[in-house]
């Protein structure tokens, strides 16, 4: 499949349009050299649209499309589960979590570990998320992004991912979050309204032009099996998503790892106005998160029918392009590579933040604003680079690259989630204890994957951050050692919500009850 002439003139059109609007919007109201708040929290003044928006942008990216549509392909709307229960999860954040993070005034997550524990578990962890960012985050969406460009258009997948590198720096580098959040307003109106038009035309064609409702009505009788969400022991892919675990096992555990300590999706909110602002974009996140399986899991499902003899699940969502007409191909082509440099530029923009503010600026704590800021530019720079290297030597070989990266974070997310909630929740919480949480995680997710390797990995996780709590419970009572406890005491912190915050979780509980009651 080939883009037409008016395909690439429409994304070449949007590609400069995206980097015009970026470099006038970095440029809007600054004067003299940029300090670390403006440059790694947008001076803390995002409205709750653009954060919102923001987070939706940096959460869906090549590892949801391309994956998560590859994962629609070979298991069905199962694999919806982990946009909708992360809508409810976003609530919680919102409410329960975001509140002790603003009163503490904090730039990153492992600053918070720094105030709460000591230097020892901030610095671990930082290498840790930077590792995780670089090694598997950027990896996998330059890798999906470099074949979903040779799928649509033929041009090599090397090539591909150079040219998503290359657009994430032009847009991004220089205004630093600022120019990522207001400009990923742009990509998600582009992503939601490319992806709603697919998902129609995939329908359509699956009634054979009757429409999109009777090609629903058609797919889920023709693939019942597609639309079961709790899966059933005897289903091939229960290890990928076991039954009834998925509404209260290990799925909740991975989902506050990924919305509540996730540096590259919590930093939108860090940078809001007030709390009551972040509060509103989180809320209109969870209501887009819901929207989400309609833009990208369906599709997967529909290709089962349309395209029945793919090499990899993976060639799905590409593959479903070729069914858009010429212009709005390009459309989608480019609502697609939105998705994707919008992940990178968050990416990038974090792993500078990590390094320079939790690594760098300790090593280095007397330079100037502007040093800092240089130093995170070339941090990103850096970070794309190494991706680049690594991507195809890593993800090469799977097919479900969805798959593999919530297998492989599950081995580190209980032990993170441990860390963070005792941290915030149990005064009695040691840095001791936060370190063999963060070791045991690795440790325990290993034996159980080599001892029980039939054990679905979401158990998994769920069972390891039980061990992960007992043992650091375990440890902070028995050798406290010494913790610097600098963050603010939570009975000093309001977990009240505004009056739109709670009907919109109303609304959001009822969504999800009909939705699941409709598939169970």
């Amino acid at each position: 499949m080939e883009l037409h002439v008016l395909d690439i003139a429409i994304f070449i059109a949007y590609v400069a349009l995206l980097i015009s609007i970026a470099w006038w919007i970095s440029r809007r109201g600054h004067q003299g050299p940029r300090d670390t708040q403006d440059y790694f929290l947008a001076n803390k003044a995002l409205p709750w649209w653009a954060i919102g928006a923001s987070l939706i942008a940096s959460n869906i990216s090549a590892e949801q499309i391309i994956g998560m549509s590859g994962s629609g392909y070979a298991l069905g709307l199962a694999i919806a589960s982990y946009e909708w229960m992360a809508a409810l999860t976003l609530l919680l954040v919102g409410k329960f979590l975001l509140p002790i993070f603003l009163k503490n005034q904090i730039y990153t997550m492992p600053q918070y570990l720094q105030q709460r524990y000591d230097n020892r578990v901030k610095t671990i962890m930082a290498v840790f998320w930077l590792a995780v960012y670089v090694f598997v985050n950027l990896t996998a969406v330059l890798w999906l992004g470099g074949l979903a460009i040779n799928t649509v258009t033929g041009i090599d997948w090397l090539i591909g991912m150079v040219f998503l590198a290359t657009f994430s720096v032009a847009y991004s580098l220089y205004g630093g979050l600022k120019a990522v959040a207001y400009t990923d307003i742009i990509q998600v109106v582009l992503l939601v309204f490319g992806g709603l038009l697919l998902s129609y035309l995939a329908l359509d064609a699956v009634s054979g032009g009757n429409g999109a409702l009777k090609g629903f009505i058609t797919l889920s009788a023709e693939l019942p099996g597609h639309f079961d969400m709790i899966l059933s022991k005897d289903n091939p892919q229960y290890i990928n998503l076991p039954g009834i675990s998925v509404l209260v096992g290990g799925m909740w555990i991975m989902n506050i790892s990924y919305w509540g300590f996730n540096q590259y999706i919590i930093q939108r909110a860090l940078a809001a106005k007030s709390l009551a602002e972040a509060q509103k974009g989180i809320a209109f996140a969870a209501y887009l998160k819901l929207l989400m399986p309609l833009i990208v899991v369906l599709p997967g499902i529909a290709a089962v029918m349309l395209f029945p003899n793919l090499d990899a699940p993976d060639q799905a969502y590409p593959s479903m392009i070729s069914l858009m007409p010429v212009g709005l191909k390009g459309l989608v082509f480019a609502a697609l590579v939105a998705a994707i440099v919008s992940s990178l530029a968050s990416m990038t923009n974090s792993v500078s933040t990590i390094f320079t503010m939790d690594i760098y600026k300790h090593l280095r704590p007397h330079q100037t604003q502007t040093h800092y800021v240089r130093t995170g530019r070339l941090v990103s720079l850096s970070a794309l680079l190494t991706a680049l290297l690594v991507a195809q030597p890593l993800l090469g070989q799977f097919d479900q690259a969805f798959q593999y990266i919530q297998e492989f974070t599950g081995f580190f997310t209980p032990g993170i989630v441990v860390i963070f909630l005792i941290g915030m929740f149990w005064k009695n919480a040691s840095s001791n204890g936060a370190l063999s949480a963060a070791l045991g995680s690795a440790a325990f997710s290993i034996a159980l994957r080599v001892w029980w390797p039939e054990l679905p990995f979401v158990d998994r996780v769920g069972l390891v951050f039980l061990l992960c709590l007992g043992l650091a419970v375990g440890v902070s009572l028995l050798f406290k050692g010494a913790t610097q406890d600098e963050s603010i005491d939570i009975s000093h912190v309001s977990f009240s919500t505004g009056r739109s915050f709670n009907v919109a979780t109303v609304g959001c509980i009822i969504i999800l009850i009909a939705l699941y009651a409709t598939w169970w």
